[in-house]
């Protein structure tokens, strides 16, 4: 049973441990990158393929008679046409709850950061001008605590529900959930939820910080433009570790610039890599941090991926449906 993984290096910076995989894959080949002009040829007679983004269109599995998995290195599903897997009993795993321990500290780092403009008093600093003030300390840039401040939470999953707990916890923040876009409330297991969850434009002009959470889908596509952007309280901070697509770019760039928005710090955009460049990537936008999609990335994350894509593998070819999406 020939097994091939078509974007290893999305995962693997040579730290971690695949023989996991490959015990349970059996043959497995493992392609670093894969360019879309070259996965047919390299998924023909495949029975399993493994990816993280490399994109499975309907033509691809229509192509591929021989494959009856699609295994994923990722909890988003939205690079494979899940309809055409389905019409050709091709199954689909995804992978959950392996990176929650380093989004959540990610995203408490980048709360941390813009607060206490570590970024921008770093930089006076390496600049000289510590050294010609005349008293001990630098007050260019306002610091507030965030103790009794409001966190909001779009995407009240694992990943949400853990920073929720976490800004709670360690920082003394109160906490508002947003109702689920496009669809009625979710699940609501708990009171504090059933209490607070509120209509997106309801919740934003309340919250000092704002993080994302919730996945990609037509109703949740530019989630935040300008006019929601508007809404906000013009010191609060936006967090997006989830989908580049939910923010309108040019719209919190504006926001930043003419400082309708306290900042901003922005793991996923639009186009990754960013070939196109990005509004972001202005010089003159304040107290905005921008990381290379690094939010999942631990070590310790990226060994868990290898491990339950082996474990929902090795499920599969025993008959079980452990991490089945289609």
């Amino acid at each position: 049973m020939r097994s091939v993984f078509l974007d290893y290096a999305t995962v693997d910076a040579h730290d971690l441990d695949v023989s996991g995989l490959e015990r349970a894959c059996q043959s497995l080949t493992l392609f670093g990158a894969t360019p879309p002009d070259a996965i047919a040829a390299r998924i023909a007679g495949a029975s399993i393929v493994l990816a993280n983004k490399a994109r499975i269109t309907r033509a691809l599995i229509g192509a591929t008679p021989s494959l009856r998995l699609i295994a994923l290195s990722a909890t988003g599903t939205d690079n494979v046409d899940l309809d055409a897997a389905r019409e050709h009993g091709v199954a689909v795993c995804n992978i959950r709850d392996y990176c929650t321990p380093s989004v959540v500290q990610h995203v408490l780092g980048a709360i941390l950061a813009l607060t206490h403009r570590y970024a921008d008093y770093s930089r006076l600093v390496k600049a000289g001008q510590w050294g010609e003030r005349s008293q001990f300390t630098m007050l260019d840039f306002p610091i507030r605590e965030l103790a009794g401040r409001t966190l909001g939470v779009i995407g009240y999953g694992t990943l949400g529900r853990a920073v929720a707990q976490v800004c709670e916890q360690a920082l003394g923040m109160r906490v508002l959930v947003a109702e689920r876009a496009g669809g009625d409330a979710a699940p609501r297991t708990d009171a504090r939820a059933s209490e607070q969850r509120l209509p997106v434009g309801e919740l934003l002009p309340r919250v000092d910080v704002l993080t994302l959470h919730c996945p990609l889908t037509p109703a949740t596509r530019g989630l935040l433009g300008a006019a929601q952007l508007a809404l906000m309280k013009p010191d609060a901070l936006v967090i997006n570790t989830a989908r580049g697509a939910l923010i309108d770019v040019p719209a919190l760039a504006d926001a930043l610039r003419a400082g309708r928005l306290g900042g901003a710090a922005i793991d996923v955009l639009p186009e990754e890599p960013p070939i196109a460049g990005s509004a972001l990537f202005a010089p003159d936008l304040p107290n905005l941090i921008v990381t290379p999609h690094v939010a999942w990335a631990a070590r310790d994350a990226r060994q868990r991926a290898l491990d339950e894509m082996a474990a929902n593998v090795a499920d599969f070819l025993a008959g079980g449906r452990r991490g089945r999406v289609a």
